[in-house]
């Protein structure tokens, strides 16, 4: 929204460097090397510690990822920078200047926690010897990492979102800047608020309680080290951030009544809740090839399903959900919200909030018909593909024999896929028109929900694995507790 007097700003110059032109050959050859140094010197360090089986130590697990973030820090800044001197050109979209500037606090942030994981990990290594590989086990090298992004991730999309908002501070003399917005939430009865608060808050828990059970399952069970358990603790995971960017404030908002969320709140929770729903879909995807491998190519299952290949395929699915959410989170961001602030559900979803915007939405709605679209079809078609190529391999020789091992290895991701994608078909493509709004909410709570909390039964009953670990647990807890 912009005055009489203002203009929206939908590009910056960058000044760049004080260079002399005749300097200027000289300082991009420097540059160059500088930033091919860092790259190709970072890189190699992932390598080496990747290939040497010595170096599979806390050390230099932390020093891998912080190799990683020297190169994506460096990316950041440096081929924008020699492109600038090499071309002269100076500008830099809106959209783009305000990525930069996240991911350039994102990876700097991740740096300084990282070095400070990497003192921790000394003063074990030095104060504490005999007890260094009972205090620095798996478990917590991959929870300090974990949290060293997750707090890069709140803390650059936290300075993103203020700065972004800035440009609606700029009003007309008939519009007011929105500050926060008002969830309509469930349209329940009075009289039954009650039972609806318990119904959730329990589904919520039992989500919760569910996958975390899962991920301890597999973290503590050395037989569940395995490709497509690595990628169900991932997925488990996914499932409780899922539910946790809804679920509390939704049952919080109907047990006080309290409809208003801040406006860096409500954007942060979209933010979220499209990049964990990204994940998700991400995830399952991953998983059908991983069982396409496992039926179609057996005797190379565990040299394609590698290690490195399991932990590329995940970091490929959280950064592709990162970036999705943050596209959608900034062109957001850039729009601005008059006097109507309510929105017609029980969370900040994206088509409600592009209802009420007073800008222009036609750069969002392309964007969310190509690149939603695009990732939409990816994710569908790697799954699709998977099971055909699964199903043309067990027609080639069909035995009863072949056809139960196949269900029994695929069984319980083909249900969570049936249950994720096809609670959505049904709601959308089986209802009326006239009751869209209905059928968003029930679609919302469908898979950010019911599907989350059935996850862990899927995969518990239906799986012999699982159900043998979660005896062994059980045992273990009762032998304790004597």
């Amino acid at each position: 929204m912009i005055t009489e007097n203002q203009s929206s700003v939908s590009e910056f110059l960058l000044l760049g460097l004080p260079i002399r032109p005749e300097q200027q050959s000289l300082f991009f050859s420097l540059f160059l090397g500088i930033y091919l140094t860092t790259v190709l010197g970072n890189l190699l360090i992932i390598l080496l510690i990747r290939l040497d089986s010595r170096l599979h130590t806390p050390m230099y697990f932390f020093l891998s990822h912080l190799a990683l973030t020297d190169v994506s820090f460096s990316s950041v800044t440096a081929p924008r920078m020699l492109m600038d001197m090499q071309t002269h050109h100076k500008s830099i979209p809106y959209v783009g200047c305000i990525s930069q500037l996240y991911f350039y606090i994102l990876f700097a942030s991740v740096d300084n926690f990282l070095l400070a994981v990497m003192a921790y990990d000394r003063y074990v290594a030095i104060c504490h010897p005999l007890h260094y590989t009972t205090i620095m086990r798996e478990e917590l090298c991959v929870l300090l990492v974990a949290g060293s992004w997750f707090f890069s991730a709140a803390h650059a999309l936290l300075h993103t979102l203020l700065l972004v908002h800035l440009q609606n501070n700029m009003i007309t003399e008939n519009q007011s800047s929105v500050s926060e917005f008002f969830l309509l939430g469930l349209s329940i009865r009075p009289e039954q608020q009650g039972v609806f608060v318990a119904l959730f808050l329990g589904m919520y828990l039992t989500t919760v309680l569910g996958n975390l059970l899962i991920i301890l399952l597999i973290r503590l069970d050395s037989h569940l080290h395995t490709p497509i358990y690595f990628f169900l603790s991932h997925l488990a995971f996914t499932d409780v951030s899922l539910s946790s960017v809804t679920a509390p404030r939704m049952v919080m908002d109907m047990q006080t009544q309290h409809k208003s969320i801040p406006y860096v709140g409500c954007i942060s929770q979209m933010y979220f809740y499209l990049l964990f729903a990204s994940a998700d879909s991400f995830l399952l995807a991953v998983m059908a090839y991983d069982r396409y491998v496992a039926i179609c190519r057996p005797l190379h299952y565990t040299t394609i399903m590698r290690e490195e290949l399991c932990v590329l395929l995940v970091a490929g699915c959280w950064f592709l959900a990162c970036a999705h959410a943050l596209v959608h989170t900034l062109l957001l961001a850039q729009l601005s919200f008059c006097s109507d602030n309510t929105i017609p559900h029980y969370f900040c979803v994206l088509t409600a909030l592009l209802k009420l915007t007073c800008s222009d939405t036609s750069l969002n709605e392309l964007v969310i018909f190509t690149e939603s679209g695009m990732f939409f079809i990816l994710s569908v078609s790697a799954i699709l593909g998977s099971y055909f190529w699964i199903g043309a391999t067990i027609l080639k020789v069909p035995s009863t024999k072949g056809i139960c091992k196949a269900f029994s290895t695929c069984g319980s991701h083909l249900s969570v896929v049936f249950l994720y994608y096809g609670t959505i078909a049904i709601v959308y493509f089986f209802s009326s028109s006239d009751s869209s709004k209905i059928r968003d909410v029930i679609a919302s709570v469908m898979y950010t929900m019911v599907t989350p909390m059935l996850n862990p039964f899927i995969y518990s009953l239906r799986n012999r694995d699982m159900k043998s670990s979660l005896g062994i647990l059980y045992r273990r807890v009762i032998a304790f507790l004597k």
